[in-house]
């Protein structure tokens, strides 16, 4: 029978998270050596290579990738006997930020099982737009952050979510009324106006903002009076209204990714368990999507 250690599962789910040695090190008040060393024991327990590194970049491998939501899992069960044996209740405020359209669709569940089994804790949270929010955690006016990034772009935070992107509208009709694309969007910087528009540039198709709203809700009245097409998360698209395609001229969209971001300087012991619980429960949604 093999028994895995916590403290080295611990220190994985942290260089996985901090994509570096020493950036975990600092977390777990340990030195790089230490938290190389705790890894190629681990690796050696499960006969597995979990970790690419060159001297630079620390990146999962395929193992890695499926070992990760486990490991969250069994630090989570962890946690969660010991506060109930010992009675140790984590307490304080925590500032969450996050984009408004997936803190309304995915975080409401996520948030409320938190509440209930942490009730001392009182939640905070921003709704904005991904930069702002990156700006808001430096500046020390949040503690965790969910953010959209750009799959192949700059190595931000721990992706929890990643999302494929459609064209949507109340009618198809109302391209074939414009050659110009007429967009309904969110003011810049936003990742989804940012995506619309290459994509449109690089088709050769001429646009115009038609409606500009920094409100999720304000963009979405918009594309129910037919004031134009925008770009949003297949998740999140309302009902009511009608996804396009390449049948209705609009080019396709790459994947857009949400990762999580922690605050510069030290997390609050309340905040960290919220980032923990947000990964685990995220974890949890993809493998039963998968199931």
């Amino acid at each position: 029978m093999i028994n895995l250690e916590l403290d080295l599962l611990r220190t994985f789910v942290t260089v996985a998270e901090a994509r570096s040695f020493t950036r975990a090190g600092e977390r777990l008040g340990r030195s790089q050596s230490a938290i190389s060393l705790q890894m190629r024991r681990l690796e050696d327990r499960l006969g597995q290579t979990l970790l690419s590194r060159d001297p630079r970049h620390v990146v999962l491998t395929a193992e890695g990738e499926r070992f990760l939501p486990q490991a969250r899992q069994l630090l989570r069960l962890n946690d969660q006997i010991l506060a109930g044996l010992i009675g140790v209740e984590v307490e304080g405020e925590v500032r969450l930020g996050a984009p408004e359209d997936f803190a309304t669709v995915h975080l409401p569940d996520i948030l409320g099982e938190f509440a209930r089994t942490h009730p001392k804790v009182a939640l905070t949270v921003t709704c904005d737009l991904t930069l702002h929010l990156i700006d808001r955690l430096r500046e020390g006016a949040l503690d965790i952050a969910l953010v959209k990034r750009e799959p192949l772009g700059p190595d931000l935070g721990v992706r929890v979510w990643r999302e494929p992107l459609v064209w949507v509208a109340a009618d198809p009709g109302v391209l074939e009324r414009s050659a110009v694309a007429p967009l309904v969007v969110a003011p810049s910087p936003c990742v989804y106006r940012k995506r619309a528009i290459t994509a449109l540039e690089r088709q050769g198709r001429a646009w115009r903002a038609a409606y500009t709203s920094p409100s999720l809700a304000g963009q979405h009245a918009a594309l129910r009076a037919g004031l134009g097409v925008t770009v949003l998360p297949r998740e999140m698209t309302p009902a009511d209204l009608t996804i396009l395609g390449a049948e209705h001229g609009l080019p396709t969209l790459a994947d857009a990714e949400i990762a999580l971001l922690r605050a510069p300087t030290a997390v609050p012991p309340a905040a960290e368990r919220l980032a923990e619980f947000v990964l685990t429960s995220l974890d949890r949604r993809h493998a039963l999507e998968a199931g």
